[in-house]
């Protein structure tokens, strides 16, 4: 299997996922906070803040199927880099918080590991194509 075609399916995996995630939040989101690492469901309205976390993953996802979809490679990786910020922020948050670390590292830590690593693939793959179809200029005069 070449570089592209896994690639391709981890990005996918990837958007896939982060949809689920999303709409999880938004539609139950008392069922998904357990599973987060945080140690104690919100006081009040707190649930509110769960539902935007759900929207945020699904507009993310959506971010993902769109570059996917259209074939932009580049842009995709690059998005990718970006948002594995989110799964990091989710990490510390959940420390912050006095969260299980198991649950801080190893679900957002390694998702946001996964998800840049996938982002640094695909411009290690659009990054080699670039050269391979790059015209020579070397030694060309000009006027």
């Amino acid at each position: 299997m070449s570089l592209k075609h896994v690639n391709t399916a981890l990005a996918t995996v990837g958007a896939l996922f982060v949809l689920y995630l999303g709409l999880t939040f938004v539609l139950t989101p008392e069922t998904s906070t357990p599973g987060v690492g945080l140690p104690h469901w919100p006081a009040g309205d707190g649930d509110g803040f769960l539902v935007m976390k759900g929207i945020r993953e699904v507009s993310m996802g959506l971010v993902l199927g769109v570059l996917l979809v259209t074939r932009h490679r580049r842009a995709l990786g690059w998005v990718l880099l970006m948002e594995a910020v989110a799964p990091f922020g989710d990490m510390i948050n959940v420390l912050t918080h006095h969260g299980s670390a198991a649950a801080a590292f190893g679900i957002h830590g390694l998702t946001a590991a996964l998800i840049a690593c996938t982002g640094l693939l695909l411009l290690r793959e659009t990054g080699r194509a670039a050269e391979t179809t790059a015209p020579r200029t070397r030694g060309a005069r000009t006027a």
